[in-house]
């Protein structure tokens, strides 16, 4: 049975909770108010919706795919998982969870079930179109709700999962408060995210790529420079690991636990809700 979702009308009504009166926040190396960085984040994965699976593979030069792969080995889809994969508007990482939980599907079991959450239309609409061109709209479901007040039930999911999109959340402390309203008791919490470079030797390499070929990629590839010299910015401004755990520890998530990836390029962090 998938988690029913709050009606879209009450969510219209609570996207704008937390962003009047606020403090600045950072979009990338810019101070903007609340209500402006989510403005300009929803501008920015409209603008770049339709290239972002490819912008990714030549960002990382495909290297995003272990990443994710190794979010699935630690995550373990399973069959009967009620998974809500929030950010996840392409439907990349909904896609694989449900070939890794469905994979060795018994007769006896009931399938595996992804809903995916991202705020931006543009995004929910290219995942979902592109799902129903490749024949896989089985299993999963597509809804448009913030990440700061979901629209969905309470205690309703096995597990949260969250791939390069915490970082564009304007309030993170609000996003992982309600990762542990909408988890179930043991429910999982799963967050890939972007990290700096854990040795000094691969720092000036690492910010000549980000700053001067990552936007000229996103200028060639997406037709949008500026879009992407937000986001490596952006991965600058986002907490170090440790202290992202103490956030994650805050929402109430416990046995938190991270790994990092490729020199500290990327991390995995792990909590459950107990």
């Amino acid at each position: 049975m998938v988690p029913p979702m709050i009606d879209q009308n009450d969510q219209k009504a609570s996207d704008s909770k937390g962003t009047e009166g606020d403090d600045t926040y950072s979009f990338g190396f810019e101070d903007v108010t609340g209500q402006e960085k989510t403005k300009r984040v929803r501008s920015v994965f409209s603008s770049v919706a339709s290239s972002y699976d490819v912008m990714n593979d030549a960002m990382s030069l495909g290297v995003h795919r272990l990443w994710k792969s190794a979010m699935m080995d630690w995550l373990s889809p399973r069959p009967g998982m009620q998974v809500l994969d929030v950010a996840g508007g392409t439907g990349d990482i909904a896609t694989r969870i449900l070939q890794r939980a469905n994979r060795d599907l018994k007769p006896d079991q009931a399938p595996a079930h992804v809903t995916v959450c991202d705020i931006n239309e543009a995004m929910v609409s290219e995942g979902r179109d592109r799902a129903l061109n490749n024949g896989r709209m089985d299993g999963v479901n597509w809804v448009v709700g913030n990440a700061e007040a979901l629209p969905a039930q309470s205690a309703a999911y096995d597990a949260y999962t969250i791939a390069f999109g915490i970082r564009n959340v304007t309030h993170i402390d609000q996003a992982l408060c309600e990762a542990y309203r909408v988890l179930k008791p043991g429910g999982r919490f799963m967050c890939l995210e972007f990290s700096m470079p854990e040795a000094e030797l691969l720092q000036k390499p690492y910010d000549f790529y980000s700053f001067k070929i990552i936007p000229l990629l996103g200028g060639a590839i997406a037709g949008d420079r500026e879009s992407y010299q937000y986001l490596v910015e952006s991965i600058r401004q986002f907490p170090k690991p440790d202290a992202f755990s103490d956030m994650i520890k805050a929402a109430g998530l416990s046995r938190v636990e991270h790994r990092t990836m490729s020199a500290g390029l990327v991390t995995l962090h792990s909590a459950r809700r107990i």
